[in-house]
């Protein structure tokens, strides 16, 4: 093996020993949460580097070297080129006979990949604020807490019992697939100018982003990933006075059923006419609105002292609606990309109507990992 290539796989055995430990170590009370959250970041991104590091000096290295920039142009153009009959070069050749072509499938190069999972951001502002990990796996694994440690008072002679013991479970998260189609005309992919790779970020970005921000939300776990608001051990707040109203008070009451720990690192979620309702929130007395950002905000908005970030799949006012969540989504949502797109084409479905049919397959898990992280305001019925 390669120097260099056994001395980084070292490192990282060693960096994921140091991570159990310091787990080890804030479970005991040796050193706080925020102590091993800071840990925890600097641990993700060196993990990443060494990943990728290890992974390019372990990949068989082509004749005719590439960058990803160029091996996704290179994709994109050798796709094209398939679809139209003409002659692949070398490099286009390399990068379309990774997976399957006998069926008509191919994977994506990971430059195409991470666009469209920026795409998605765009649709889905659960990616922004949850812990989002990478996978290659059907699933992954957590280590959880599943009982904390515990300690008593006790005289200078007096009886010492064993006190309770911290235990650790498993929490899996696996991967469900999303597909999305995409019809093209045989004519624009005749036309040079025709941008390929642009047309399917956006149709398979908007598609994909559509689909798993109703899921990080409202999925049943079922085929698709866990939603926020139909995790049963989720609590909260129900209003009590106004129906299907927003209520200061309730908001209030939301807010201070979070635990110190996560309100500090809180934010507000909801529906863009839930922005509109609480903004016209007065005061009853002197007819005052309660929320008062001005027209030029010094920083992030804020209600509460809390920031807040606008959903378009979250439920509008209404009766018994879920419309209010805060939490902080990054202890307690966690999203699972697995990284691999396959493209697969179709040239005959279509065909009837100058059509070509390029569909693509993506893996992506999300779950609930830490319930009490979490709060639901939900409007009286």
């Amino acid at each position: 093996m390669d120097a260099e290539l056994k001395s980084l796989i070292d490192e990282q055995k060693k960096l994921i020993v140091d991570f159990q430990t310091k787990n080890d170590e804030q479970i005991k009370g040796k050193i706080g949460r925020s102590d091993l959250d800071e840990y925890e970041r600097k641990y993700e991104a060196r993990l990443a580097e060494l990943s990728k590091a290890i992974a390019t000096l372990s990949a068989p290295q082509p004749d005719q070297q590439a960058t990803p920039a160029s091996e996704t142009k290179a994709f994109f153009s050798g796709l094209k080129k398939k679809l139209t009959g003409k002659a692949l070069d070398e490099l286009e050749t390399k990068v379309m006979t990774v997976g399957d072509p006998t069926t008509g499938g191919y994977l994506a190069p990971v430059e195409f990949v991470n666009d469209i999972i920026k795409f998605d951001v765009l649709y889905s502002p659960i990616r922004t604020l949850a812990k989002v990990r990478q996978t290659k796996n059907r699933s992954i694994q957590i280590p959880k807490k599943t009982q904390s440690a515990s300690a008593a008072w006790v005289t200078e002679i007096g009886t010492r019992s064993e006190t309770t013991n911290p235990k650790i479970g498993l929490e899996e998260i696996p991967t469900h697939e999303m597909f999305a189609l995409a019809k093209i005309s045989k004519q624009d992919l005749e036309d040079t100018a025709f941008d390929l790779q642009g047309f399917l970020v956006d149709e398979f970005g908007e598609q994909f982003g559509v689909l798993e921000g109703e899921a990080f939300l409202t999925g049943n776990a079922v085929g698709k990933p866990e939603g926020i608001l139909v995790n049963s051990a989720i609590t909260g707040f129900t209003g009590v006075t106004t129906q299907g109203k927003v209520v200061a008070d309730d908001m209030l009451d939301t807010l201070y059923a979070l635990n110190d720990r996560y309100a500090r690192s809180a934010t507000w979620l909801w529906k863009r006419s839930t922005t509109l309702a609480i903004a016209k929130l007065k005061n009853a007395t002197t007819g005052d609105y309660l929320w008062q950002p001005g027209f030029q905000i010094q920083g992030q908005p804020n209600v509460l002292g809390r920031p807040y970030v606008e959903c378009k799949d979250m439920p509008a006012e209404g009766n018994g609606a879920k419309a209010v969540v805060i939490g902080d989504f990054r202890s307690g949502y966690i999203i699972v990309d697995r990284l691999e797109v396959e493209i697969m084409v179709d040239p005959y479905t279509s065909k009837s109507t100058g059509c070509v049919e390029i569909s693509a397959r993506k893996r992506v898990g999300g779950q609930v990992v830490l319930p009490e992280a979490i709060k639901i305001y939900t409007l009286k019925s």
